[in-house]
């Protein structure tokens, strides 16, 4: 299903001449070598553009269209008319080594061959280069010399005779597409993408700009030993890829991943996304809505408020096709090879849909100078990880899983509660409106937890008798008369007994409370009205808890979602006071 998208997806983007037809494709080119008549260099043009990446401005090699390039990971194969200075100049930083020649040859033998009947001017000056140069005294010109640092760090090079880039001469792409549409002596068989009989690619090209791969690119579709191949199928002719749909999903592929405001990365994945149609509104929307920013809190909101009453998805003036094919997917660098985390295809409404049933059972009170409304993707994750740590990341594996149970709905993993948990137990209590928010939303979703889906856990539930939820409202309300009898205390009992209360409550409780009297004795002489206020809520909430015995029956432990429940009701508690004192 991915080839057969992104092959989908070339077509539409061929159709918007977005990317290049078969035969070609777009590569960065850092300079162009002005030769003349003869095939003498006389002089070396940089292509490289300013650009902003971020705060930063960047000098960056610019996309041009050129013959498509080779697949290589070994051995000597050169591209035409544009390449790396091994295979167009025959040197590298060290100069012309025995290797570097070996590549020249080979670009000298691909480009004579290419352009033996080619009657054009600019092809008798690349075929006069080729004749004429000698490696081992690049040197000796001024202008090579001049800017050798620069045209022996691995960008391309393709060659300017004084009028235009060579291979946009007419002739020359002719020349070139009769060379690319010859048939091949390759296995035909069945396309698995296109079901009809073709010769079959026996190596795919690279995918280009998956973080942690490789630079020169990483094989999506790739078999290199014995024990991935079956049936005596060797090389990729072990998946029947044909050579056009090879070409097409590698195209679309590559052009997705330079779109940088249509890709991001979440841990070790890189995630691209396109509509079928090939409209970029679609892209636009998707961004905002996973990582809503302050500035487009109001935008999404009303979206999802339009969504929820049946109305018209609105994005900029343009109205949204609920019915519209949305594709998102994972890739992780593995070796020379990708691995795909996810793929998730639906239409963009549902996608929406799910999104917004998503940030509602995230919904959770917060301070008023906390402005953001939904939580996006990356916030939820740092979550999981010590953010005091210079290098804190996210597990990749649950980063994926994720962000697949936000797309689709479904369940979110065990390990985004499992790790947030561990987190709070590491903070001593350290509950965030991120953390909280997670919880909550896992009790919902994982554990069914149908009464708080009534809306009542927003913010502080008095009528609330969950024992759990009262405990931990029980625990913030002891914290605060410990801070109310000595202020400026520099460790609470969260610092000390959290952990242990939400996960043995009948050991610690009776403990906090012997701490309280203690602590209401020396409020009964500074802040009496104070002190009434707060057992008198401490009594409201003993009375939600079980007597046997003539004494409160603590349960002895809370099971994991019913810690979920401690942390939820402290949390709640907690905001609370903050809400009185901003009234105040």
């Amino acid at each position: 299903m991915i080839l057969q998208a992104l092959v989908k997806h070339y077509e539409t983007l061929a159709e918007q001449e977005k990317v290049s037809r078969q035969g070609w494709c777009r590569a960065k080119v850092s300079y162009a070598l002005d030769i003349d008549p003869a095939g003498s260099i006389r002089g070396v043009i940089s292509l490289k553009q300013e650009e902003e990446r971020g705060e930063k401005k960047v000098w960056a090699a610019p996309f041009i269209e050129v013959p498509a390039m080779v697949s290589r990971s070994s051995g000597v194969s050169a591209n035409f008319l544009c390449d790396n200075s091994k295979y167009i100049l025959g040197i590298d930083k060290d100069g012309a080594d025995k290797r570097s020649v070996e590549c020249f040859e080979a670009a000298k033998k691909k480009h004579l061959d290419l352009l033996g009947a080619v009657q054009n001017n600019a092809a008798e000056a690349v075929k006069n280069f080729f004749l004429t140069w000698e490696p081992e005294r690049a040197k000796e010109n001024a202008h090579v010399l001049e800017k050798w640092e620069e045209l022996t760090d691995g960008g391309n090079l393709i060659f300017y005779t004084g009028m235009c880039y060579v291979q946009e001469e007419e002739p020359i792409r002719k020349a070139w597409l009769q060379h690319a549409q010859e048939g091949g002596e390759g296995e035909t068989a069945i396309c698995l993408v296109t079901g009809e009989r073709t010769e079959i690619s026996r190596i795919h090209s690279t995918i280009k700009g998956v973080q942690g791969a490789q630079s020169s690119g990483a094989a999506l579709v790739s078999f290199n030993a014995p024990s991935f191949e079956s049936y005596g199928k060797e090389q990729s002719y072990n998946a029947p890829v044909g050579k056009y749909a090879a070409f097409a999903y590698t195209t679309a592929l590559n052009y997705l991943l330079t779109q940088r405001d249509y890709v991001f990365r979440l841990g070790d994945t890189t995630i691209v996304f396109w509509s079928e149609d090939g409209e970029e509104i679609y892209q636009n929307a998707f961004t905002g809505f996973m990582e809503p920013q302050e500035d487009n809190q109001e935008m999404t909101r009303g979206v999802f408020e339009n969504l929820q009453n049946g109305q018209a998805i609105d994005m900029d003036g343009i109205e949204l096709n609920p019915d519209q094919r949305f594709y998102i997917l994972g890739l992780a660098p593995n070796a020379a090879r990708l691995s795909v985390r996810f793929f998730y295809q639906d239409s963009f409404g549902n996608l929406l849909t799910n999104m917004k049933r998503h940030y509602k059972r995230m919904e959770i009170v917060r301070t008023s100078w906390d402005t953001r409304e939904y939580l996006g993707i990356w916030r939820i994750v740092k979550e999981t990880v010590n953010q005091k740590l210079k290098d804190a990341k996210p597990q990749p594996a649950m980063t994926a899983s994720v962000f697949e149970s936000i797309l689709s709905g479904s369940r979110y993993p065990e390990s985004l509660y499992n790790n947030v948990l561990m987190r709070i137990r590491a903070g001593q209590g350290d509950v965030t409106r991120e953390k909280a928010a997670i919880v909550k939303a896992h009790l919902i979703r994982n554990y069914n937890y149908q009464w708080i889906k009534e809306g009542l856990f927003v913010s502080l539930n008095e009528r609330c008798n969950d024992i759990a939820y009262v405990l931990g409202r029980e625990f913030a309300v002891l914290e605060t008369i410990q801070e109310e009898a000595n202020p400026g205390i520099n460790a609470t009992i969260k610092d000390k007994y959290f952990n242990s209360a939400c996960a043995t409550p009948a050991v610690v409780f009776p403990v906090l409370f012997k701490l309280k009297e203690s602590h209401v004795r020396k409020m009964q002489l500074e802040k009496k009205g104070t002190k009434i206020y707060y057992e008198k809520l401490l009594t409201e909430l003993q009375g939600k808890i079980e007597v046997k015995d003539n004494e409160v029956a603590y349960p002895k432990r809370l099971s994991l979602e019913e810690q979920g429940m401690f942390i939820l009701g402290y949390y709640h508690q907690v905001q609370k006071r903050f809400e009185k004192k901003e009234e105040k």
